[in-house]
């Protein structure tokens, strides 16, 4: 296997990774499904990608990538592939996020209706556990781990 592969998959059997990363989907997801597929309220792929392009003026392929991050990404951590990869990508996009819209409405979220948005404690939080995923993969539990077990044990078969 190739060793930039294996620096991706590369994990130990932790339980502080699996319990970050699955803290870190069951939040997300609910928000990427809102993007993607229009669940809990949401305004689905078209209604997001014309909100990201026209409104916040995020290009096509950026609005498109914070998307399939939110989703697709929340999906892959939750079992633990490409685990480093999937943190990455729902980190940068909680990031900008944060920059974008929430830095001028303080630290604390919105929780009495008394400002004009969400503070910024949440994207915090949530790029805090991605930075986790990044660092250590997916630990216990994981794909990524399956994965380079399976791998090692056939590097060790064929030398």
């Amino acid at each position: 296997m190739n060793t930039t592969i294996k620096t991706i998959l590369a994990t130990s059997n932790s339980v502080a990774p699996l319990i970050a990363r699955l803290t870190l989907a069951i939040v997300i997801f609910p928000h990427g499904a809102q993007k993607l597929l229009g669940w809990f309220g949401g305004n689905g792929f078209s209604g997001t990608m014309g909100y990201f392009t026209e409104n916040l003026g995020i290009p096509a392929v950026f609005a498109f990538l914070a998307i399939i991050a939110e989703s697709l990404g929340a999906v892959a951590l939750f079992v633990g592939a490409l685990t480093r990869i999937s943190a990455f990508g729902i980190g940068f996009t909680m990031t900008v996020a944060m920059f974008m819209g929430h830095t001028t409405n303080g630290f604390f979220m919105n929780w009495y209706g008394n400002q004009a948005g969400e503070g910024v404690e949440y994207h915090l939080l949530t790029i805090g556990l991605a930075l986790i995923g990044v660092i250590s993969g997916g630990g216990a539990l994981s794909v990524d781990k399956f994965a380079s077990q399976s791998e090692q044990k056939a590097d060790k078969q064929t030398v």
